[in-house]
Formats: structure tokens, C-alpha cells, sequence
């Protein structure tokens, strides 16, 4: 399943079929939601994501992805980006990313 958009690509960079579990944290105005799904697809921009619920258009989020490479061969890393929602199609959701950092991964996993 496709996002659709109108006209011509948008997109400036190339995006990934990268599949890892993806927890995330939706920030209202006096709350903090979490939620799991997995991505369906990343570039250096942006990041395409399954949801457990439906996210509008602008909501702040953080993921944190399971990266597929490790740290010296042997620590496991995670991707902790923040951004806003800019795109969403029923329970998938599209942020542009405004901020990441790789950091390792406790033994709790995407704690």
C-alpha cells in the first residue's frame, strides 16, 4: 500500500525498503501517546511507518527503529529520530525527519 500524491514526485531523496519495528511517542498539548508498528520505508528526510492508530497531519512524533547494523559487530543500535507528521493513509503515517541520533540499545530492546 501506497501513499498517493497528486502530481509529480515530491520526494528529493532516494527512500529505503527498510523494515525494523518502530516504537513511537505522539506529543499533544499535555500528554504523551505511545504506540508500536513497524517502517515500511526511510530516506535521510523522512520516514514511512505503520500506526496503531490514525495520526493527523503536523502531530510531533519520536520514533525509535531497530537498526539493522551494529556497533562494532556486536552492539545493537537504535535510530531515534523526531518530526512532523506530513503525510498519513488510514494506519500509516509519513514524518519529515527535523531530528535523529543512533544510540545503542539497552538489553530491553526499544525501551
Amino acid at each position: 500500500m501506497a501513499l498517493q500524491t497528486e502530481g509529480a514526485e515530491r520526494r528529493s531523496s532516494a527512500r529505503f525498503p527498510i523494515e525494523q519495528e518502530v516504537r513511537y511517542k505522539v506529543f499533544n498539548r499535555n500528554t504523551i501517546e505511545v504506540g508500536s508498528g513497524r517502517t515500511v520505508n526511510m530516506s535521510s528526510r523522512g520516514v514511512l511507518f505503520t500506526t496503531e492508530r490514525v495520526l493527523g497531519p503536523g502531530e510531533r512524533v519520536e520514533l525509535s527503529v531497530n537498526w539493522p547494523a551494529q556497533l562494532d559487530n556486536r552492539c545493537p543500535l537504535k535510530l531515534v529520530t523526531t518530526g512532523r507528521v506530513v503525510r498519513t493513509n488510514g494506519a500509516m503515517a509519513a514524518i519529515a525527519i527535523e531530528r535523529y541520533e543512533f544510540r545503542t540499545q539497552g538489553s530491553h530492546g526499544l525501551l
